[in-house]
């Protein structure tokens, strides 16, 4: 059906065995790289972030830049800058962090939003411009940031127009005591990470994208994804609900689980299986629901029991 659909399920498995007993955290990642976008990552420190970020791009054999942001990042760090050259006579450009395949943003919420703001174009538009002129960025390109919970000193908030641009949201948390066990016994004789090879080259992961884009959904599957950020955008609960972006967002992470199960086609548990890492981090909560501390969460847990779902015995 699928070429290269066993070549994405070793890139889990192997990803995986870095990040133990976090399998779906892993999934959601990988499907994050195949549906072709950007995915945030906030957790407090230690529970492997960057560890994850890491074993996806030493996993393929793609050019990886890492940014490690601070208060004093600058854009022009992150997009690159124009340098003169004095034996020529002419400006040059040198490149940022940014031109690259996959990008590891780390601790992006401690940089300032004007820095924040230098990586829109780019997560958008797979592209930058410098001083007038694009410089297109090639593909595959994925975003992997990562940043601490807000009320963590030194953090600043990131804006609504940059949240809507990663496609998944995911906290990784703790590991259960037998998985942080059986890390510790792994990692007892030295880094993991250190010992991954790459599985597939940068045009594998172009051809999984576009194996993605073939996968099929039936018009009433796409119907309930529709009418789920519909109604988001209706309840009390949100100052801001979901936006045509999130759709797509769910309709292109949907057709990527499908993938990765083996289909062709999407149905509606794939859609229920990426909708809250795809929305939650795009909404805004009212005053009265902050003030009784209601979580994302849990408004749209009860916003999909008023939405029908679809219930067709071919959905391909």
């Amino acid at each position: 059906m699928f070429q290269y659909v066993d070549l994405a399920n070793q890139l889990v498995d192997q990803v995986n065995s870095v990040l133990i007993g976090k399998k779906e955290k892993v999934t959601f990642a990988v499907t994050t790289l195949l549906a072709g976008g950007h995915l945030l990552l906030e957790d407090v420190p230690g529970v492997g972030k960057t560890t994850l970020a890491n074993a996806i791009a030493k996993s393929i054999d793609c050019s990886f830049g890492r940014i490690q942001f601070t208060p004093d990042t600058l854009p022009s760090d992150v997009t690159g800058m124009s340098i003169y050259n004095m034996k020529t006579g002419s400006f040059e450009f040198s490149e940022g962090a940014i031109m690259h395949h996959i990008v590891l943003a780390d601790e992006i919420n401690r940089t300032s939003p004007k820095t924040q703001a230098s990586l829109l174009e780019a997560m958008e538009e797979r592209q930058v411009t410098v001083d007038g002129k694009i410089y297109p960025l090639e593909a595959p390109f994925m975003v992997i940031a990562t940043q601490n919970p807000i009320d963590f000193m030194g953090t600043y908030h990131l804006p609504e127009a940059q949240l809507d641009r990663f496609l998944m949201k995911i906290s990784i948390g703790y590991p259960a005591p037998e998985d942080e066990l059986k890390m510790a016994m792994l990692y007892h004789n030295g880094s993991r990470l250190s010992e991954l090879k790459s599985i597939m080259t940068k045009e594998q992961v172009a051809m999984m994208q576009e194996e993605v884009k073939k996968v099929r959904i039936h018009k009433d599957v796409l119907a309930f994804i529709v009418d789920v950020t519909k109604i988001t955008r209706e309840d009390e609960n949100f100052i801001l609900g979901a936006s045509p972006r999130a759709t797509l967002a769910v309709m292109k992470a949907a057709s990527a689980t499908a993938y990765l199960n083996g289909r062709d086609y999407v149905v509606p548990d794939d859609v229920l299986a990426v909708i809250y890492p795809v929305l939650c981090h795009r909404f805004v909560l009212s005053m009265e629901a902050k003030i009784n501390k209601v979580s994302p969460e849990k408004i749209l847990r009860g916003l999909l029991q008023k939405v029908t779902i679809p219930i067709l015995r071919d959905f391909s």
